[in-house]
């Protein structure tokens, strides 16, 4: 049976967003090691392994963003013995047939990106660009189950279009159709600027709570 978290996923990435009625959804943790707590218009998800009643006592019930700020995130914390992630917001776009603009050749060997994504994402796929062997861009299922993407490029290409670039490379790694998912720091404005330059568009904002590696 599919998940919840996994089937408003699928619904939000098709513009079938939650009702913005300042309510807060419980669901267990989806399968893999991610828990979360998503945040939509008035409309927020915590997708854990803890009740109800735990959620409802720990949140501040005249705040309609309260489980998304520090008290809750850090009680959440405490219970499930794991640190939050960072604020990231959360982008979606189709996947694409045919081939990526840019030349791209598989990634072998250790790079610090692509082992920590080992550590809360599976099938991944890593690539470089054959022109700019430093750079990165990887595909991977993540967050209850969704495909998931990330790039890196090197400080001497940064401002020339190349983050759009392996942005929109991404999205034809991914079955056609497919969503795929970007979840940058607000901060980060460089990549964000590339991802919406590459058909990316604002969903939601998330809180990730990773175990140590996939379970």
């Amino acid at each position: 049976m599919t998940h919840p978290v996994s089937l408003l996923l699928a619904g939000v990435a098709q513009g079938r967003y939650p009702e913005a009625d300042g309510f807060v959804e419980v669901y267990p943790q989806p399968p893999g090691p991610t828990a979360g707590v998503l945040a939509f218009t008035a409309h927020h998800v915590v997708a854990a392994d803890v009740s109800a009643d735990w959620v409802r006592a720990n949140l501040d019930h005249d705040d309609v963003g309260s489980a998304m700020k520090p008290p809750f995130l850090g009680a959440l914390t405490d219970v499930l013995r794991r640190p939050a992630g960072a604020l990231d917001v959360v982008l979606v776009a189709p996947g694409q047939s045919g081939r990526p603009a840019l030349d791209l050749v598989p990634l072998d060997g250790e790079h610090t990106r692509l082992t920590r994504a080992h550590r809360y994402r599976t099938d991944i796929r890593a690539y470089a660009v054959a022109a700019v062997p430093q750079t990165m861009i990887l595909v991977g299922r993540g967050f209850a189950g969704r495909w998931e993407t990330a790039f890196e490029v090197p400080p001497a290409e940064r401002g020339t279009g190349l983050g759009r670039a392996l942005a929109e490379a991404a999205r034809y790694l991914v079955p056609a159709e497919e969503p795929l998912w970007a979840q940058l720091s607000p901060g980060n404005a460089a990549s964000l600027r590339a991802v919406l330059a590459a058909g990316y568009v604002p969903v939601g904002s998330e809180v990730l709570f990773a175990a140590a590696s996939p379970g």
